[in-house]
């Protein structure tokens, strides 16, 4: 994205639950302080997403609505990236002439697992969109690929502000009314009046204003571990290994390992996913069913928690995982990043064992009276904190604190949690 403009001009919109995540990606590739985040309170697809950015350009970035918008997925590899920014310039010039862009890639295969555009007459470089088409079964996507005027619908699209607001008054007015004569913060209030609807049904397949732009570039949406198959290495077997692996008479399989040591014999194209709450294992080529795996763990009481909660939170701090639960007992490992702290709190219903596993914490304790006290609390050694008692945990060091916590209480929930100071502001 930097590619395409100034870093201060581009927007990330995310699920609030991902802030921490997002911001610490940002940090990884050398973006700090990072303002231009866009906070979901509750999924909404993808037209209220765009929607939200349109209010947000308007309102901080102080844009006109001649502005032009580029809108793009986080999950697409793209190259020659400046073959790509060429595309993108070309993609400004028609949104300025008021079209809609959208970016189609020439597909080199009949992939079932993508949305194809239909284009119509050419207009210069671009085409108008004749119909969007769902993904397809392999039947159709060969007759889509002899065709020769259908493309991948990348999920990318360019246009001007005044433009996308005329084609939300027209075909998606409970959207527009819920951005028309608002602030920012004002439609982030009311985000979950928002409708559940992608920006391909609610503007794209109904406006007479989109155009398709070809991109003959290597693009891959590794939104599936199909995907994911496709664009890591592979080994003189075809096999893509991640992790602890150890494979024997394995062949054109993607084994995707995080703690566990996983062990194969025999087997060919399959796809095996292990992950701290389930291990995933499908042929491959079945990858986008794995969203519908999750909707049945979700409508099952017993595996809802899964798809609700983490093993591995993130924080403005650093992170922490939890390694076991019980009904009156909790460990995790936390991770502090150097320099940072937690808030300045307090539990009513569990204490917590802190032993430092690697780097040195500080631990600032706070009685009933407000008197202060700092101890320092090196690798292998270890400090209590009785509950109801005012504790805040510093990693004063140049390396990652890393603590193993062991709370035990009646209640070992999250919410049982009093800020009283936070660096953070959550408080």
């Amino acid at each position: 994205m930097k590619a395409v403009g100034n870093i201060n001009d581009i927007i990330i919109i995310t699920n609030n639950e991902y802030q921490f995540h997002v911001k610490n990606q940002l940090e990884d590739i050398g973006i700090k302080d990072f303002k231009n985040i866009i906070l979901e309170p509750i999924g909404r697809n993808t037209a209220p997403a765009v929607a939200l950015a349109v209010r947000y350009a308007l309102d901080k970035l102080n844009v006109t609505e001649n502005e032009t918008l580029f809108i793009s997925p986080s999950d697409h590899i793209i190259s020659p990236e400046d073959r790509f920014v060429d595309y993108v310039k070309k993609a400004d010039y028609f949104a300025k002439k008021g079209f809609i862009v959208t970016f189609g890639v020439n597909p080199t295969k009949p992939e079932t697992g993508y949305g194809y555009i239909e284009a119509d007459m050419p207009i210069e470089e671009a085409y108008k969109v004749k119909q969007f088409h769902e993904k397809p079964d392999l039947k159709t996507a060969q007759k889509y690929i002899m065709a020769g005027n259908y493309y991948w619908n990348s999920g990318m699209f360019t246009f001007s502000i005044k433009t996308i607001l005329e084609e939300f008054k027209k075909y998606s007015p409970d959207i527009f009314n819920q951005i028309n004569e608002k602030t920012f913060e004002e439609v982030v209030i009311s985000f979950i009046d928002m409708p559940d609807i992608s920006i391909d049904y609610a503007v794209m397949e109904k406006t007479d204003k989109a155009v398709v732009l070809p991109l003959n570039i290597v693009w891959s949406d590794v939104g599936s571990w199909d995907s994911v198959y496709e664009v890591l290495d592979k080994d003189e077997n075809e096999n893509v290994k991640v992790g602890n692996v150890i494979d024997i008479d394995t062949k054109k399989s993607l084994i995707f390992g995080n703690e566990r040591l996983i062990a194969t014999v025999g087997v060919e194209d399959l796809m095996v996913i292990e992950t701290p709450d389930v291990i995933v294992i499908a042929k491959k080529g079945e990858g986008q069913k794995i969203k519908d795996l999750v909707s049945v763990l979700k409508s099952n009481p017993n595996t809802k928690e899964l798809t609700e909660f983490h093993k591995t939170v993130h924080r403005p701090w650093g992170s922490y995982t939890e390694l076991e639960k019980g009904e009156r007992y909790r460990i995790k490992r936390i991770t502090v990043k150097p320099g940072e702290m937690l808030s300045l709190q307090l539990h009513y219903h569990r204490s917590e064992h802190w032993v430092v596993v690697k780097g040195t914490a500080k631990v600032i304790l706070e009685d009933s009276e407000g008197n202060r006290k700092e101890i320092f609390v090196h690798e292998n050694e270890s400090i209590f904190v009785p509950k109801t008692t005012k504790h805040r945990l510093v990693n004063p060091g140049k390396i990652p604190l890393e603590i193993i916590e062991v709370q035990v209480g009646e209640y070992v929930e999250e919410d049982d949690i009093v800020r009283f100071e936070d660096v953070y502001k959550r408080c």
